[in-house]
């Protein structure tokens, strides 16, 4: 199945919130970890979000180059292909992306996607993250609305964020940020509502509390109630219809009730980065304690090329991934549920 069209991406994003499931979105880095999500979501008969940040099209692109929108572009014409092989629905997205990035990251994405339609050719990715939480929320806003008059003309949707997401992913540490800003208002959220609904779709990460990084269970102090408060205060508002499509961002470590919890409030998609570097990271790891001598040429010997063979390692490190995502498919409920089925 070709990477999903707009029509069937608000499709997935309009059943989602209908039944109260949520799309693991996975940033991915490499064509490896890019395999792991399509076989994950195809054995689980679940749509989903495949995404790069800008750190990810970086690495994508290699050491000696270090390009992060040919490395977002690489990746995205690879799922394009693959995602052609598999029986589900798949959208691309790119993920955070700071106010300083927006001219050197999101415009030139923006702009292969406005090129491709001039050909005909179908979008590049669906939708791009817009993350102006770091600016005072009417600046954010006022931005926000800008790109996404800019992205409505070309059938993308934008994903914003007010609040500020705790801890540290790809190189942005937001450790020290003041706990209020943890924390979303009804007022932020109907807002928004206000300003970007007449423009076109939209997804929201409004902050409850969440936090980038891996932590133990009961570290983090999630709010989920925050989410409904602001939900209601938009229904009350707007009507019923403009309920925002929220995103969970910071899931590690969150409680499956929590999770769960969200779902209800109108949590559509949900982040997914930190638990599967580390399952295919300690795959690989348990590859290399059980096959040390074969991996290395020690004390005269050759090692064993079966072992350390790069495929052996990474074959096993994208099943782990995959089996990792799987399991996001069961606790996000979306198993089963592609809108091909």
């Amino acid at each position: 199945m070709p990477v999903a069209s707009y029509e069937q991406y608000c499709q997935m994003l309009d059943k989602a919130a209908n039944e109260g499931y949520a799309y693991p979105a996975i940033n991915v880095t490499s064509t490896s970890t890019a395999n792991a999500a399509l076989k994950a979501f195809s054995d689980m008969k679940s749509d989903g979000i495949i995404q790069v940040s800008t750190g990810g099209g970086s690495f994508a692109s290699g050491s000696a180059v270090k390009d992060e929108v040919l490395g977002a572009i690489s990746i995205a014409q690879h799922v394009h292909l693959m995602a052609e092989k598999y029986d589900v629905c798949i959208a691309l997205h790119t993920d955070h992306c700071h106010p300083e990035k927006v001219e050197s990251f999101l415009i030139p994405l923006i702009e292969e996607t406005e090129k491709r339609r001039e050909k005909g050719l179908p979008n590049l990715f669906n939708s791009h993250m817009f993350d102006g939480s770091v600016l005072p929320t009417e600046e954010n806003i006022k931005m926000s609305k800008e790109l996404l008059e800019r992205c409505a003309k070309s059938e993308i949707i934008l994903e914003i964020e007010t609040g500020v997401v705790g801890g540290e992913e790809d190189g942005v540490n937001n450790e020290d940020a003041p706990a209020d800003k943890l924390y979303t208002t009804k007022e932020e959220m109907v807002e928004v509502a206000k300003v970007l609904r007449p423009i076109g779709k939209f997804m929201y990460a409004a902050t409850f509390g969440n936090v980038h990084g891996v932590y133990k269970p009961g570290n983090v102090k999630l709010r989920p109630e925050i989410l409904k408060d602001g939900q209601d205060a938009v229904e009350k508002e707007f009507g019923k219809e403009a309920r925002h499509y929220l995103v969970f961002h910071g899931g590690s470590g969150s409680e499956l009730s929590e999770i769960h919890e969200t779902l209800g409030y109108g949590v559509i998609k949900m982040n997914i980065d930190t638990d599967t570097q580390y399952a295919y990271s300690r795959a690989v790891v348990d590859h290399m304690f059980k096959n040390y001598d074969a991996m290395l040429k020690i004390e005269g010997e050759v090692g064993n090329k079966k072992f350390y063979d790069p495929r052996a390692w990474m074959k096993q490190g994208e099943e782990s991934m995959c089996d990792r995502i799987k399991q996001a498919c069961s606790d996000l409920k979306s198993n089963g549920k592609s809108i091909l089925a």
